[in-house]
């Protein structure tokens, strides 16, 4: 009794802490919004979708989580150790979890071999796993296996060693493979259940089995969505809110502040077209504040394997987008201040990125990443230049006269789910072909809606130019290189022309293989990666824009009580979250963000002391 009222003060002060007082806690804790962008799968295994892994992040537990300052926290793993050698890691597993059924039904005990399941079934080629990639980077064999290079599993670094201890055996020491962890991939699954339910498994909420601090109890595409407090969760006294509802709506991103303002739905995104008349409005500037940036990385992708409609020229595209100057100029022309301006109306700044790779991810003994090797050239410097825009576009016409048809036809997909990006991709068609010219360039903007937009567009190859993003993985650069390997969808670089070397591989390809290959060394391992970034830069292969969130959130969700985390689906969970009577105003987000990051910096120290 005494240890359960230990507990009770200790939460109590937390939640006092992070929300200004208990006088601001919601006696009701359910959560409701709309959404626009439908899932297409809830097969975790298989998905890279943040949209997908975002709802697995509250259905499906990992072995470690990360809390609300960013510290790593056990989850389904008790303690982990790893072998001198750093190639063996061993997880003693939570005894008593349950699997559930969307009944809430007790169907099995979470066992090691869940997760040797899982991994089999992520490595099986068959299953298409887009996250695969991330499991065979590091354990033992595992590509070997998913290339069909050998068949034997039992040779794959995972196994079961008995029923609560876990072994990964990695290919190379690995660092920061427990910050791998956190990601779908490395989730588990019910061997049993995943043979019954066969191909229906994550279908619906009835082929799926949940670890995790909800339930789907109710799953009607673009209709509602509801998740439930699992009454079986290991951790259930760390969640606070009850109930999530998501109800689409096509129009939700222009609906959801009136509908916040009428007290139907816990938070909206503020659309910037509509910012000034909350910030002119005292009532509603007293709700409004500005949302939190991400390590989620965008950028602005040429397509170097075009597969779009004939009426817009792939061919002719292809041969404009194989010429440096002819990328140059477009390069140099994007003035990504005018672009963030539909988001960001009042500091954009806080959002450019001049690199891939967000400033503050990594550093090396206090150097950031961003300012290693040839990468601090570039970290530093606004990428717009009229001037060079047109110094480049005049050689490009010169080099490309007789063998390209001006202008080229560009078209550039946007998700009319996001009235931000409909807009901005207005604003780069006027702004870029105001600058180049419209005898230069025909910049296309051409609408899909948000279900499906990736696998009608990108995935697809479905686009000449476009904005893209990226969300790492892991704690290191290296996660920031995914999206431009060869058996990545983004923009297949890699076919380049001029740009084999001896081994019939890229250059850029080879520079990032090298830093790859460097395990001892971390700040030559970095200084490689920043290299080969900057060379990606430098040949205009990707035009980097900006960082993530950011924008403005009317929001009853206390920001700071929600799981931390630049990688992986721990960012996306509701654990731990609390919902208060009133939103926090912008003063009052400041001031308590300053005091956040204060007690994360203690918390993180605490925990290297560990």
């Amino acid at each position: 009794m005494k240890k359960l009222l230990s507990i009770l003060i200790i939460l109590a002060t937390f939640l006092t802490s992070c929300s200004g007082g208990d006088k601001n806690i919601n006696k009701v804790q359910e959560y409701s919004t709309l959404y626009s962008g439908e899932v297409t799968t809830l097969n975790y295994l298989i998905t890279s979708s943040e949209n997908e892994f975002a709802a697995a992040a509250n259905l499906v537990d990992g072995l470690v989580e990360h809390d609300n300052y960013g510290v790593v926290k056990p989850s389904l793993a008790t303690d982990w150790s790893v072998s001198s050698d750093g190639l063996v890691w061993t997880f003693n597993l939570r005894k008593g979890v349950k699997w559930v059924t969307y009944e809430g039904k007790e169907y099995a005990e979470v066992e090691a071999q869940d997760f040797v399941d899982a991994m089999k079934y992520v490595l099986d080629s068959k299953n298409n796993s887009s996250t695969a990639n991330i499991a065979y980077s590091v354990l033992k064999n595992a590509e070997k296996f998913y290339k069909g290079e050998i068949t034997d599993f039992t040779q794959v670094g995972i196994k079961a060693k008995d029923k609560y201890v876990l072994e990964y055996t990695l290919e190379k020491p690995t660092p920061y493979f427990l910050s791998m962890l956190t990601y779908v991939c490395f989730f588990p699954v019910n061997g049993k259940f995943l043979a019954e339910v066969g191909d229906k498994f994550g279908t619906d909420n009835t082929n799926l089995l949940y670890s995790g601090a909800y339930i789907l109890t109710t799953f009607e595409p673009q209709n509602t969505r509801i998740f439930e407090a699992n009454p079986k969760y290991w951790d259930k006294d760390n969640v606070h809110i009850k109930k999530l509802t998501y109800t689409f709506n096509k129009e939700a991103s222009t609906l959801s502040p009136e509908l916040f303002l009428r007290g139907e739905i816990t938070d909206a995104l503020i659309p910037t077209a509509s910012i000034d008349e909350w910030m002119k409005d005292p009532n509603k500037k007293d709700k409004v504040r500005p949302a939190s940036t991400s390590f989620y990385t965008f950028f602005y992708a040429f397509n170097f394997n075009p597969k779009f409609d004939a009426q817009y020229e792939p061919d002719n595209w292809k041969a404009a987008v194989n010429n440096l100057s002819f990328r140059k100029s477009l390069f140099h022309a994007l003035d990504r201040k005018a672009a963030m301006m539909t988001s960001e109306p009042y500091e954009p700044e806080r959002r450019l990125s001049n690199t891939i790779t967000p400033k503050n991810f990594v550093d090396f003994e206090g150097t950031d990443y961003v300012k290693l090797g040839e990468l601090a050239k570039i970290s530093g410097n606004d990428t717009f230049s009229p001037e060079k825009a047109l110094e480049y576009k005049a050689k490009a016409l010169e080099e490309l006269s007789g063998k390209v048809k001006f202008p080229v036809q560009i078209p550039m997909p946007y998700n009319t789910g996001s009235s931000d990006w409909t807009n901005r991709a207005q604003v780069v068609e006027q702004q870029m072909e105001k600058l180049l010219g419209t005898d230069y360039i025909n910049i296309i903007p051409l609408p899909y809606p948000a279900t499906g937009f990736l696998n009608a567009t990108r995935r697809a190859g479905n686009y000449a130019m476009m904005e893209c993003n990226w969300g790492p993985d892991y704690a290191d650069p290296e996660t920031y290189t995914d999206p431009f390997t060869p058996d990545s969808n983004y923009n297949w670089p890699h076919l380049a022309t001029g740009y084999a070397e001896s081994n019939g591989k890229n250059k850029y390809e080879n520079m990032v293989n090298a830093a790859k290959s460097e395990l001892l060394d971390l700040k030559k391992r970095y200084t490689l990666f920043a290299n080969a970034e900057a060379f990606l830069i430098n040949e205009a292969f990707v035009i980097p824009y900006a960082i993530g969130g950011g924008g403005f959130i009317a929001s009853y969700l206390d920001p700071f009580t929600a799981p931390y985390s630049p990688f992986g689906v721990s960012g996306y969970k509701f654990k731990g979250q609390i919902i208060l009577n009133k939103p926090l105003n912008t003063e009052e987000y400041k001031k308590g963000f300053a005091e956040w990051e204060k007690k994360r910096s203690e918390a993180l120290k605490a925990a290297e002391k560990k």
